[in-house]
């Protein structure tokens, strides 16, 4: 099957309402494809394993069911085993260990994207434009501040691609900058 964008965001549309929901998936699109880049990877492939990685999780919460209800409905789309994988390797009760680089990259930027954004919205700007790496680990400081966004998952993402946090909280906000105006955080 030929991946395609244009697909995999009706895919999200037809099973996601929550519009802030929906800006998680571009955000981690948008880290998906700067690393992608960086990386010399595909970065189509990459973009939309980031894209679909939570499409199921509005309806299927529960880790019961997401991500293997979405991973189901890709299967029975005709999405490859790799993009499958990747997507189930980002919930770590999956029983799916992140190997390759894709998979290690979209578990290092799931959680951060979401804490960035949270920092973003406490801003006064409401705008990416204006957070900083030192902000960012500042907030990690306080577990009151977005406290469902797992810090250790982002201190292992950084482990798992073996970069400094500070340049992947960086580069996360680099990726989220260039794509403000989608993420309603310009």
């Amino acid at each position: 099957m030929m991946l395609n964008r244009q697909e995999a965001w009706e895919i999200v549309t037809n099973h996601t309402e929550s519009d802030s929901l929906r800006k998680h998936m571009l955000s981690v699109e948008a880290a998906m494809r700067f690393y992608a880049q960086k990386f010399g990877e595909d970065e189509e492939k990459w973009a939309v394993v980031g894209l679909l990685h939570d499409f199921d999780y509005e309806k299927n919460p529960s880790q019961e069911e997401h991500p293997f209800v979405g991973v189901k409905i890709l299967r029975e789309k005709g999405y490859s085993e790799e993009i499958t994988r990747a997507i189930l390797s980002h919930a770590e009760y999956s029983g799916v260990k992140p190997e390759s680089l894709m998979e290690k990259t979209l578990c290092a930027v799931d959680e951060l994207c979401g804490f960035i954004t949270a920092v973003a919205l406490v801003r006064p700007s409401r705008s990416v434009m204006d957070v900083e790496v030192k902000s960012v680990k500042k907030k990690m400081k306080s577990k009151a501040f977005a406290a469902n966004v797992d810090r250790e998952a982002i201190f292992r993402g950084a482990e798992l691609l073996g970069i400094p946090l500070e340049d992947h909280i960086q580069n996360v906000i680099d990726a989220m900058r260039n794509n403000a105006d989608n993420l309603g955080l310009a």
